[in-house]
């Protein structure tokens, strides 16, 4: 059975025209010695006949592929697929395919997904970084992710900022004591967060931060943070530094016979898919993924059509690294609330004590 083409070839439009198959190609690549008003005849006939210019073709002459890879830390974190589809749409726009790898939480496995796409030729990649991660001999230019204490990042949310929104919420809210929840005291982005929360507060607020890791460490993963011992001792906020974070104290507390908000609030970070759907919907920290996929890709795009290999390392980037940077690193996050954060309430006096 015979294949037939999706569209026309050169050798059509050259038909059409009366002019050499050469002088159509050099008019559709921007080569050779054609006039002005030829190449507008050429292309204003090809669009006509439905011509789509073949992408091994545009890498044959240009020497590029028009795939950018993608390195995510670990997709099944339902982040980080929010981040996937704002890259592909923005390189998408950008005329470039995205090919995904995934680390799957392992700094090893990690390096072996960037050697990977190298080896697959992609022009240039967004990684976001696991601490530790080394990006080196890439070959390419390499745009980063991750937070702007991060050396050689490229674009982030501004997490500190983010931080610092969720602090004045709960303390104009009324809190005074409040508990900061992060998961591994090495990410530089839960640190940022949680930085930006402490910066924000005065010396009438409170706070303790609970490193999940630590508490794993001693009761196993899935273990009870103790939190309804902490609504005991006075804290009646728990600002978690992620959604998934927020989901397991607003569970934990729930669970425990804790009223949420009315006894303890509990915020988030991310805004992740089903934040305003969990009862009650968690009032969390929204990041502009479209506008950090955009800079992202703009940034990586301009380092590839300059050219030339390159070398980077995520935690201590070397002079003369292909690293990306983009003149507006940080991106605003924006505060959404929800019904998971109210004013503290007053404590429930001991009926007993008041009948003795």
């Amino acid at each position: 059975m015979a294949t037939t083409r999706s569209g026309p070839n050169l050798n059509r439009i050259a038909t059409a025209l009366g002019v050499s198959v050469a002088t159509v190609s050099n008019a559709l690549s921007n080569k050779g010695r054609v006039s002005a008003e030829l190449v507008e005849r050429i292309r204003t006939t090809a669009a006509a006949l439905g011509y789509v210019p073949s992408q091994a073709g545009r890498a044959l002459r240009t020497g590029r592929s028009g795939v950018l890879g993608l390195v995510l830390p670990d997709i099944a974190n339902p982040l980080f697929p929010q981040i996937a589809q704002a890259i592909e749409y923005a390189a998408s726009v950008a005329g470039y395919g995205v090919l995904i790898a995934d680390s799957r939480g392992d700094i090893g496995m990690q390096t072996e997904a960037i050697s990977r796409l190298v080896e697959r030729g992609v022009d240039g990649m967004v990684i976001v970084p696991r601490r530790g991660t080394r990006i080196a001999d890439a070959g390419c230019p390499v745009a980063v992710i991750d937070t702007s204490s991060t050396p050689g990042n490229t674009v982030s949310a501004d997490h500190w900022q983010g931080g610092a929104e969720i602090a004045r919420h709960l303390r104009d809210l009324g809190h005074r004591k409040i508990l900061l929840i992060g998961a591994s005291s090495a990410s530089n982005v839960q640190n940022d967060r949680i930085g930006g929360i402490k910066s924000a507060l005065d010396a009438t607020v409170k706070t303790e931060v609970l490193w999940i890791e630590k508490i794993e460490e001693r009761g196993g993963p899935g273990c009870l943070l103790g939190l309804a011992d902490k609504v005991q001792q006075g804290f009646t906020a728990f600002a978690a530094v992620s959604d998934l974070h927020a989901l397991r104290a607003l569970t934990e507390l729930q669970r425990a016979g804790v009223s949420v908000p009315d006894s303890a609030s509990v915020t988030g970070f991310d805004d992740l898919i089903w934040a305003p759907v969990v009862s009650p919907a968690l009032t969390t920290i929204r990041m502009d993924m479209a506008t950090i996929a955009e800079i992202a890709i703009t940034a990586l795009v301009n380092a590839i059509e300059k050219g030339g290999p390159g070398e980077a390392l995520a935690d201590e980037p070397p002079p003369g690294s292909r690293l990306v940077t983009a003149e507006r690193s940080r991106v605003p996050m924006q505060l959404v609330v929800r019904q998971s954060s109210g004013p503290p309430r007053p404590a429930k006096t001991n009926l007993s004590a008041e009948n003795s």
